[in-house]
């Protein structure tokens, strides 16, 4: 029990480091040489636990998964309901870009040219947000005329837009930014927009 759990430590270490560095420095500039210094261990016990650096990235994108999977799963706990769940996602999401390090090198590295693998994370996300609206839809929350593939199409964009933009300045990873694009998208989106904002708590 005592080595299982070390060598679950061991590993969460080294993912962390590797998200890190992969978050910093990209895909093919990340070294496994730099990776196990920064998480505390031998080249050996890095190539234990991932036989490459391609086997690392897979792993910090599997628990970034695992991660937005708990912000989009814990949104709807919250209220419920769709659309009020999806502008607290939001929120949640944006905010754990800019404060976890794994979330934000999992969204990274989908696109990361170095790799040539799909941006599994905004599937995900996209995917997410498209049964989101589904769902309001079907439960009478968007305002006549508004067609579910609109909305869709301008919660990804601008969501996607902050973690890219992101990168660059972390002032697109602010809250507030986020408000200021819900301010203006609720009203046209849903009659309720009042409600919406009420049951976000934002």
């Amino acid at each position: 029990m005592v080595k299982q759990e070390r060598a679950l430590r061991t590993r969460q270490a080294l993912i962390r480091a590797g998200a890190e560095l992969f978050a910093r420095e990209g895909f093919v500039a990340a070294s496994l040489s730099t990776i196990s210094g920064e998480a505390g261990v031998s080249n050996g016990a890095l190539h234990f636990h991932f036989e490459n650096k391609r086997a690392l990235a897979r792993a910090v994108e599997d628990e970034a998964l695992v991660r937005l999977r708990r912000i989009t799963a814990e949104s709807l706990e919250r209220d419920g309901r769709a659309l009020p769940a999806l502008v607290d996602a939001t929120y949640e999401l944006v905010n754990r870009i800019a404060e976890d390090v794994v979330v934000r090198a999992g969204f990274g590295l989908g696109d990361d040219p170095g790799r040539g693998e799909v941006a599994s994370l905004r599937r995900e996300w996209r995917y997410w947000v498209e049964d989101s609206v589904r769902r309001a839809e079907r439960d009478g929350w968007l305002a006549r005329g508004v067609l579910a593939a609109d909305a869709v199409t301008a919660v990804v964009a601008a969501t996607v837009g902050f973690e890219v933009l992101g990168g660059e300045d972390e002032a697109w990873l602010s809250q507030d930014r986020v408000t200021g694009f819900w301010r203006l998208l609720l009203p046209r989106l849903t009659d309720r927009h009042a409600l919406v904002i009420a049951v976000s708590g934002r």
